[in-house]
This record gives structure tokens, sequence and C-alpha cells, in this order.
């Protein structure tokens, strides 16, 4: 079954259906009303004439008929117009039947009484077609012309032809004025459902900028039927900033409550000469940085569900490079950033680990140059949330040996070193990988340019375009 999902083109459709049923129906019903109230007036009008000829003939010397009926219209005198008034004898009078100029030598035929009855005024109206294929509406009477008993049937026709055109005419008319006024109404509505409705479009694009970390809250003066829906989801925010409070402070206390027994443990480690020490120090350091890396999991992840988190990029990109110049002064550092403002949701801590691992890694297997970029990520590019419109691209880029495409998925694994020469953990990447996607961004790796490395980072930007 076909929905639509647009609440406003729902409107309007429906609106418009209304529209034409309801214009439709009552062109219908006019154009009846107004054709019973034509033929009723043209019944009266012939019964007039009927009545108008009655009064002009009598009966003459010499039994006949005598009378010139002047009915004030022309159509009785000219030939097959289809308007005839006649007079015809009844019964035992035999004289001779008189007739409008317009008749001419046809004659009028008389249908049977079973067919047309007499009404309660004895008067009957019938339609009929002339020799000229004229469609005539036909007024009949009979009356008694005299004390001696001598009766006559009166009859006038007019042609229907008049009241058809005046029908279309009317019909015409009414069917302009109904479709402008259909057109105008739809145009009203459909204005009136859009301004209707904008509050709910300004309550959408408010819950844009809540997404793309530019409020903190639904603000604004919303209708009673919306201003609930706005509380709601304000006090929705609230109880979840509550959560991520929370979360943040458990993970902070599991974090402190296990730094000192692992510190402990390392320090016993250095200290205790025995063959096994140098297991002992291994084992302890990797457990620290496994737990470090698991409490920096959990706390993204309620960090994530947050939806208020924003960093700057430049200042930090800044920031991190200027360290790597200090710790790597034989190493070039060239840093682009390519717009003004770029701004990233999610937490600066996460992204400056992220970052940071990366430069490390570029520093550590690079020969002389690591070039870092950062920009919009092309139209078309997205991360794993296809709700979200603006994304970050940072790319780190080295001069050194690069991976091979079978070496990149061992180099993201969890503590796998390809090169046992370079100190580390090898969990440098594993770890950047973990952060990004658990802000739903991706991470991918390919030979440059120069040969080296290439890093790419696709990262949740702010939204600059949410108005």
């Amino acid at each position: 079954m076909f929905k639509v999902k647009s609440l406003t083109l729902r409107v309007l459709l429906f609106a418009t259906l209304w529209y034409v049923i309801a214009l439709v129906t009552m062109a219908l019903v006019i154009s009846a009303l107004y054709r019973a109230g034509a033929e009723r007036s043209f019944n009266d009008l012939l019964r007039a004439q009927l009545y108008n000829v009655v009064n002009s003939v009598s009966v003459g010397d010499g039994e006949s008929l005598v009378g010139s009926p002047a009915l004030g219209d022309l159509r009785f005198s000219q030939p097959g117009t289809g308007w005839y008034w006649l007079v015809e004898p009844l019964g035992s009078f035999n004289a001779a039947p008189l007739a409008s100029t317009s008749l001419g030598l046809t004659n009028l035929p008389v249908p049977s009484f079973e067919e047309s009855p007499f009404d309660q005024n004895y008067e009957r109206f019938y339609g009929m077609t002339d020799s000229f294929g004229n469609r005539l509406r036909v007024a009949e009477t009979e009356v008694i012309l005299d004390e001696s008993g001598r009766a006559a049937r009166f009859r006038v026709s007019g042609n229907l032809k008049v009241v058809e055109d005046e029908i279309s005419a009317f019909s015409h008319r009414l069917y302009a004025v109904l479709v402008a006024f259909g057109f105008g109404g739809l145009l009203v509505n459909a204005v009136t459902v859009v301004l209707g409705l904008k509050p709910l479009d300004r309550a959408r694009r408010a819950l844009e900028r809540i997404r793309g970390a530019e409020a903190e809250k639904i603000e604004g003066e919303f209708p009673r039927e919306i201003e609930p829906l706005a509380n709601e989801i304000n006090a929705l925010i609230e109880s979840n900033r509550r959560i991520v409070e929370r979360a943040r402070m458990q993970v902070g206390n599991l974090a402190h409550s296990l730094k000192t027994p692992i510190a402990v443990l390392l320090n016993e480690a250095r200290a205790v000469h025995a063959p096994h020490d140098e297991v002992i120090k291994v084992q302890a350091s990797a457990m620290q940085s496994q737990v470090s890396s698991y409490l920096n999991r959990a706390r993204i992840a309620a960090q994530r569900d947050s939806i208020l988190s924003r960093t700057e990029v430049e200042p930090v990109m800044e920031r991190l490079v200027r360290v790597m110049r200090k710790l790597n002064p034989d190493k070039q550092f060239e840093l682009h950033i390519e717009g003004a403002g770029l701004t990233l949701a999610m937490e600066s801590q996460d992204f400056e680990e992220t970052l940071g691992n990366l430069l490390e890694n570029a520093a550590r297997y690079s020969e002389q140059l690591v070039t870092v970029t950062a920009r919009l990520a092309p139209a078309g590019e997205a991360g794993v949330d296809p709700g979200r419109k603006a994304w970050l691209e940072i790319i780190v880029e080295d001069d050194g040996p690069g991976l091979d495409p079978d070496q990149i998925g061992e180099a993201l694994k969890r503590g796998r070193r390809l090169d046992e020469s370079k100190p580390g953990t090898g969990l440098g990447l594993s770890i950047v990988k973990e952060i990004t996607s658990e802000y739903q961004g991706k991470l991918g790796l390919s030979r440059g340019m120069s040969g080296g490395l290439l890093a790419r980072l696709v990262l949740p930007a702010v939204s600059r375009d949410i108005a």
C-alpha cells in the first residue's frame, strides 16, 4: 500500500481530494437544481402563452374558430422555429383548426392520455420532435368554448434548445467559478497547512542543532500542541546528560581504583631480580594498556550517547604537531587545515588520542616528512551513521616504507606489531580504530603518493548549515 511519509504532503493530498469531491458534488447539485428551475420556468412560460391563446380564440358566426392570439414573440410567425400554437376542434365540432404561421402545413401529433395524462388542472406537458428536428416541449389543455358545449384542444410548444442553451451557459460559468474557487481554496489551504506545520519544522531544525552540537536543548516558543513534546525532549536530554555524567564518574572511579594496584605491580616487578621479572613487567604493562583501552572505550561509549560534544580542530592539531616537532627535531611536520572553524562532534581528549597515535606512528616510521591535512569530507562521503550530514576528513601521511595491502589488516589487530625493531605496544592503530568506530566514523589505511602509509580518518563534524 502506498504511504505518504510527509505530514505536509499528506494533509495537502487529503485536502485536495476533499476539495475535488466537494466541488464536483456542488457542481452536479447546482446544475441539477438550475436545470429543474429552468424547466419549471419554461413550463410556466408555455402555460402563460397557452392561456393567452385560450383567451384569444372563440366560436364565431357559422360555427368557426376565430381569433388572432398576440403572443408578442416573432418566433411564432417564423417557420420551423419550434414555437407553435394550435387550436383544434373536438368531437362533433367540425370547424377548421387555427394555427400559428410558424407551424405552416405541418401538424403536431397527439400522444395518448395513457402516455401523458392530464393533471388536476386539466393540463399536461410532454415532449416531442417536429418535422424540422426541433425538440419541443408542449403545453396542452382542452376548453369548452360556448354554452352549446363545443370544445377545442389548445396546444402551445416551445423549442427546448432555448432551455438547453441557457443551462449550458450557466453550467460553463458555474464550472469556471468553481474551478477558480477551487484553485484559490487549495492555494489558501496549502499556505495554511505550511504555516500551521511551521512549528514542527522549527522543532525539527532545533533537534538538528542539538544533534550537530550547536545547542543543548530545544529553545523557542511553540504552540500548545507541540510545547509538551519539546518539554519532554528537553527532559530526555537532561536525563541523558545525568546518565553520561554518572557513567564518567563510575569510569573515573574504576580507573583510579585499578591504577594504583597496577602501578604497584610494575614497581615490584622492577625491584624483583628473578628469571621471570621481565615477564611480570611485560604482562603488567600489557594489563595496564588493556585496562586503559577498555576504560577509554567505556567512557567513549557513554560519551557517544551524548549529543553535546564538540571540539575545535585547529588548536588541537596545532598543539599536537608542535609537540611532535619538539619530540622529533630531525623530522619535518607539515600541517594543512582547509577551511576555517572546523569543528568535530566528539570529545577533545578522544580526538587528541586518535590523532596523537597516528602522529606517533607516522613519526616512528617516516624517513623525514609527515603531512597532516584536515578538511570537510567530499560530497557523498559518510561514516557509519547515515543520519549525519557533516563529516570531517583527517589525513596523516608519512614518507616511510608503508604497508602492503595484506599487512593493513594485520596492523589493525590489537597488540600486533609488524616491525619488532621499533618501540611500542602494537595498540596504537587498534585504539584509533576503536575510538573512530565508537563515534560512527571510519579509518582507512593505504599507500600514499610518497610511498609511505596514508591514514585517512572520517569523523563526525558539527554542521554549519543547520539553521
